[in-house]
C-alpha cells in the first residue's frame, strides 16, 4: 500500500478540527461557484456576441421589421431590444389620441428603447457579484485557515515539547496549504471577473448603438447611418407602419 504524505492534503484533512474542515469545504464551494459563473458568462458572452454581429449587418438588410429580427435569434439583448422598440411604437400608434399630447414618438420610443437596454445590461450583471465576492474574500477565508491551523500546530508542539524542525515543518506547512488554497480559489474569479467586465462593456456599447440606430430607424423611417442619403436610398428595412 502507498504511504500517505505526511505533507499532503489527505493529512491536513484527517488532522484538521471542524474549523479546518469548514473553511475548506467553503473554499471548495466558492471555488465551484466562481467557475460555473465564468463558463456560463463566457457562452453566454460568445452567443450574444453573434447576435451583435447580426445586429450591426443582416438585421439592416432585411427587407422588413419582422424579418429582421428573425436574424437576431430569440433570448438575446438585441432581439429584445428590437421587440422592444416593436411594441412601443404600435402602442404609440394605437393609442395616439391619448399619447400625442404627452409625450412625443420619439421620447415615447426613447424610453421604451432605453428601458429594454437597461434590463437586458442588468441580465448582463447576473453572477458578477458571485465573482466579485469570491475574488475579494477567498484569500482572507484561507488565510484564517492558516492562521487557525498554525495557531492548534503550536499548541500541539508546546503540549508535546518537541520543537524539531520535523516535528514543526508538518503541521505549519499543512496549515499554509490554505493559503494556497485560498488563491487558487481567487485569482480565477478576480481575472474571470475583470474579463467579464470588459465583454459586458463591449457588449453594451453596441446595444446602445442598436438602440441609438432602431430609434432613427423608428422616428425618421431610416437607420441613423443612412440619414444622410436621399430619399433612404440604399435603406432596405421598412419600420412598423410603413416609414
Amino acid at each position: 500500500m502507498e504511504a500517505v504524505n505526511p505533507y499532503g492534503l489527505e493529512s491536513l484533512w484527517a488532522q484538521g478540527d471542524i474549523v479546518i474542515k469548514t473553511v475548506a469545504v467553503l473554499l471548495v464551494v466558492m471555488s465551484i461557484a466562481s467557475w460555473y459563473v465564468i463558463i456560463s458568462k463566457a457562452i453566454q458572452l460568445f452567443q450574444y456576441r453573434r447576435a451583435a454581429h447580426a445586429a450591426g449587418h443582416e438585421f439592416w438588410d432585411a427587407t422588413s421589421l419582422e424579418e429582421g429580427k428573425a436574424t437576431l435569434g430569440h433570448n438575446n439583448p438585441f432581439a429584445e431590444i428590437a421587440e422592444a422598440g416593436t411594441t412601443a411604437m404600435r402602442h404609440h400608434e394605437a393609442h395616439k389620441g391619448h399619447l400625442h399630447d404627452q409625450l412625443s414618438t420619439s421620447d415615447w420610443i426613447t424610453l421604451s428603447l432605453r428601458q429594454g437596454i437597461d434590463e437586458s445590461a442588468a441580465k448582463l450583471q447576473a453572477g458578477m457579484a458571485v465573482l466579485a465576492s469570491v475574488g475579494s474574500t477567498a484569500p482572507f477565508v484561507g488565510l484564517f485557515g492558516t492562521v487557525w491551523g498554525i495557531y492548534h500546530a503550536l499548541v500541539a508542539i508546546g503540549t508535546s515539547g518537541q520543537a524539531s524542525i520535523d516535528k514543526v515543518a508538518g503541521p505549519v506547512g499543512e496549515a499554509l496549504i490554505m493559503t494556497a488554497i485560498g488563491l487558487a480559489v481567487a485569482i480565477p474569479a478576480t481575472f474571470g471577473y475583470n474579463a467579464l467586465v470588459r465583454g459586458n462593456k463591449s457588449l453594451i456599447a453596441k446595444m446602445n448603438k442598436f438602440g441609438f440606430d432602431l430609434h432613427a430607424l423608428f422616428v425618421t423611417g431610416a437607420r441613423a447611418n443612412d440619414a444622410g442619403t436621399p430619399n433612404g436610398a440604399g435603406k432596405k428595412l421598412v419600420a412598423v407602419g410603413g416609414k
